[in-house]
């Protein structure tokens, strides 16, 4: 597929994404923001999470794939790093209910997927802070 064709389906793919986003979320302005509207908005926006992490690790894979296939070793080897690093946290995550909650309860596959986002969110920050410091006191060390 020439260059010119995939640049033509990637725009109409991504205006008609825009114009769907649109209409939901104009329905949901319409409707008052009701739980219909809400749990709609929130099912698209799930939607298009996950297109966007299929897109971009097929996109990955296959432009790796073009340019220098010996990189696809080295994906491979980080995906299967992520995989693990996010398995041992979702094992690592308790699933405790939270202290005081008085709302309807949760179940307990909820309770965990939450604890292992909050984990892995304070971990990515942890070695964002780690990564910044270490940056700038590599950068000052190399420019002596």
């Amino acid at each position: 597929m020439s260059s010119s064709k995939f640049e033509k389906i990637v725009k109409i793919m991504l205006w008609v994404l825009m114009i769907v986003s649109t209409g939901i979320t104009v329905w949901g302005y319409v409707a008052g923001f009701n739980d219909a509207s809400v749990d709609t908005l929130l099912y698209w926006a799930y939607v298009l999470i996950v297109v966007g992490i299929v897109a971009a690790i097929l996109f990955g894979i296959a432009i790796s794939a073009i340019n220098n296939p010996k990189n696809l070793i080295k994906m491979g080897i980080e995906l299967v790093a992520v995989v693990v690093v996010v398995g041992a946290v979702y094992f690592l995550s308790s699933g405790a209910p939270a202290v005081g909650y008085v709302g309807k309860e949760v179940s307990q596959m909820t309770l965990k997927l939450t604890d292992t986002v909050l984990n892995l969110t304070y971990i990515l920050c942890a070695v964002t802070v780690l990564a910044i410091i270490g940056g700038g006191v590599y950068n000052a060390i190399r420019n002596k």
